[in-house]
């Protein structure tokens, strides 16, 4: 018995959440993260937490490095050696574009040059039949001229590999045995990555997968070497972008797994609390330092994508990842977020932070440029002593003199000035949370908003008003932390998919789900170790026959039969039915198989909150002006953590605690539960 502790490292902040295994006691730190070396934040929170490393039996991780990598481009110099013929894949993309009628678009240029893209004459058939092997001279010579080039990385995708990977297997044993002459290269054969069809999204990802490898190898090797010398002999997990948790070790070969490992936690955490309260579909929203994010749960169920892409926006495609991955929208608006103004005049806050160093002007570490932060203080929203709950102080006369730029541009006092960048940072969020519901054919106004992260308890009470959201829930669990817990509730998981397209009315369909599923099975088996306790969840992707998009369905466990496969189709044409409003008399066409393995872990309870020691008149601590947006007013400010269950306060309002505040706009109300999580309601 020890301690479980999950760490997840954000863009200003290093979170730490761990309990005892033994009593389920929880303990929590947060610190600034350290952007030169981030083992150093995590370091810092261990020492604030009071928790010996030593004393730990596992440690779940969840981070940012792998998207922030892309996105700054700070990746490997990758070569990729592809099939003959191929070599320009990554530049011709798709014609059948999502914004074909934008007249803005730009193809995003690939993160390798042609100059680094070698073919070999290797050719593999759409059936899987090898109508050429790979031959051995032709990966050497490859191999060498990329070396010559300074490829650092190198990606190995060959047309149609995902159906049979014999050629890519040959070519990876051919480079591991040059690698091991002449230095070390890593490798990533687009195979081991995905088994899906569409070529140039499986050359991307090859391609990213090689790009962020090496930088996420020497990051966990480090990581590893620090709390092995700090006597941690426990397990390291990483969080994945599908919802589940892998060792360091998968997690070295396929990085890019990875991409949203930070924000799918909350959004687990988000699924735990619905749970506990009993709400069925929320909104989960985390609004952080550099960015906010938004997800959204129906039935409990969390919703994965097919469609991910980095760096997509209005006017940009972005770079597809063919990896399972939770649907969550994120833009780049967060208490770090620096307000500026375009070159017409108009205000913008993001998507450029200040970071955690040198963080907002009122940090006090050399920062000058407004940030929503200094918004949030010069309005009194935020005390300038009680920042991480008195763990340094902000400096409200900087915050002012940074915010006194837009003041004059838009002839405002500084308050105004502060609250038209905080009004500007909730328009963003809210678009965030239209895309996932609006967008996407849901009303707002059937879900609860689950808020957390530093600043989404301020920023939710603006945007439920604006999308007239019934209900908000702020967790018990310390919001500034509640993407490290959700690291703690999640279970150990792999995913494989294999494409295999076959109609549903075809002779051959049972063959193909059986087989197709006992390979999958066995492969996830193998990943997870063979744990006893595992559960394997299968489902597929289905269309109409002659569509090109596809559904995701749940498939029986057990052998499929006749009655099982036309039961399948009976679903897809449900769901069809329901997530289009139609349904056609097409032919129904299998496209994907898929298996999830998941391994249960034990989950850190959460207790009913007793009374003693809390009370509403200990819990409030003064009485300030803030400005609400159109006058100063004098609003009652409680400690949150001495507020009792089952006790109700009338906004206006602000509830503090160490990792965040909670804002009660006047004609809203904040009930504590009987487990201490806030529910506001308009009145």
């Amino acid at each position: 018995m020890g301690y479980r502790v999950a760490i997840d490292i954000g863009g200003g902040f290093t979170d730490l959440v761990a309990v005892d295994e033994k009593t389920g006691e929880m303990f929590w730190s947060k610190g600034r993260t350290s952007p030169q070396d981030l083992t150093e934040g995590i370091i810092e929170v261990f020492r604030l937490s009071g928790v010996e490393p030593s004393s730990c039996v596992q440690l779940l991780h969840g981070q940012t490095l792998v998207i922030n990598s892309i996105v700054q481009r700070r990746g490997a110099s990758v070569g990729l050696i592809t099939t003959k013929g191929f070599r320009d894949i990554l530049e011709l993309q798709r014609s059948n574009r999502r914004d074909i009628f934008n007249l803005k678009y730009r193809k995003p240029p690939p993160f390798v040059p042609r100059h680094r893209r070698v073919e070999v004459d290797e050719r593999v058939m759409a059936d899987g039949t090898v109508l050429r092997g790979v031959k051995k001279a032709e990966v050497e010579e490859a191999w060498k001229k990329l070396a010559a080039e300074n490829a650092e990385s190198i990606a190995v995708c060959f047309i149609n590999s995902y159906v049979n990977p014999a050629n890519e297997r040959a070519a990876l044993k051919t480079i591991e045995k040059l690698n091991g002459t002449n230095g070390h290269s890593p490798v990533t054969i687009s195979s081991d990555i995905t088994r899906e069809w569409r070529e140039y999204e499986r050359t991307n990802t090859a391609v990213l997968n090689a790009y962020v490898m090496p930088l996420v190898e020497g990051y966990i090797t480090r990581l590893t070497s620090r709390f092995r010398q700090m006597k941690f002999n426990g397990a390291f997990y990483m969080m994945l972008s599908s919802g589940g948790v892998a060792s360091f070790d998968y997690v070295k070969r396929a990085p890019i797994e990875t991409v949203e490992s930070g924000p799918v936690a909350g959004v687990i955490a988000g699924t735990k609390i619905a749970e506990l309260m009993g709400e069925r579909r929320v909104i989960v929203l985390d609004g952080g330092s550099t960015t906010t994010k938004a997800s959204l749960v129906e039935d409990l169920a969390i919703k994965y994508t097919t469609n991910y892409s980095v760096e997509r926006d209005d006017f940009n495609p972005g770079y597809p990842i063919k990896v399972p991955i939770v649907d969550i929208v994120e833009i780049g608006n967060g208490g770090g977020s620096i307000a500026w103004v375009d070159e017409v005049g108009n205000l913008k806050v993001g998507p450029v932070s200040a970071g955690a160093v040198p963080g907002p002007a009122c940090y006090g570490m050399g920062g000058s440029e407004p940030t929503v932060t200094d918004a949030y203080l010069a309005v009194g929203f935020l005390s300038p002593d009680y920042f991480l709950g008195g763990q340094f102080s902000l400096r409200e006369d900087l915050a002012r003199e940074s915010l006194e730029r837009v003041a004059r541009h838009f002839h405002l006092s500084t308050e105004e000035a502060a609250f038209a960048v905080i009004r500007l940072a909730n328009d963003n969020a809210a678009q965030v949370l239209r895309l996932v519901s609006v967008q996407r054919g849901h009303d707002p106004r059937d879900f609860a908003l689950i808020a957390h992260g530093g600043s989404g308890p301020m920023l939710s009470p603006f945007i439920a008003e604006e999308l007239e959201i019934p209900k908000i829930i702020v967790p018990v669990i310390p919001p500034g932390n509640f993407s490290a817990w959700g690291l703690l509730v999640s279970d150990l998981k792999h995913e494989v998919t294999k494409t295999a397209i076959e109609r549903l009315d075809s002779p051959r369909i049972q063959e193909v789900f059986n087989g197709g599923y006992a390979e999958l099975s066995s492969e996830v088996v193998s990943l997870l170790g063979g744990e006893r306790k595992m559960l394997l969840h299968r489902t597929a992707d289905l269309r109409y026959y002659g569509q090109e998009h596809t559904i995701r369905v749940d498939a029986n466990a057990g052998k499929m039969t006749t009655r099982e496969v036309t039961e399948v189709g009976h679903r897809f044409r449900s769901q069809h039915s329901k997530e289009y409003g139609f349904e056609l008399e097409a032919p129904v066409e299998l496209v994907n198989l898929h298996v999830a393995g998941v391994v249960v872990s034990d989950k850190p309870v959460i207790r009913e909150l007793s009374g003693e020691g809390r009370s509403l008149a200990k819990s409030l601590k003064e009485e300030r002006a803030v400005y609400w947006g159109s006058e100063w007013v004098k609003t009652k400010v409680y400690e949150r953590g001495l507020l009792p269950p089952l006790t109700q306060v009338e906004g206006p309002a602000v509830l503090e605690e160490p990792t965040t505040t909670t804002l009660v706009r006047r004609g809203y109300s904040a009930r504590s539960d009987r487990y201490g999580n806030l529910e506001l309601t308009a009145k």
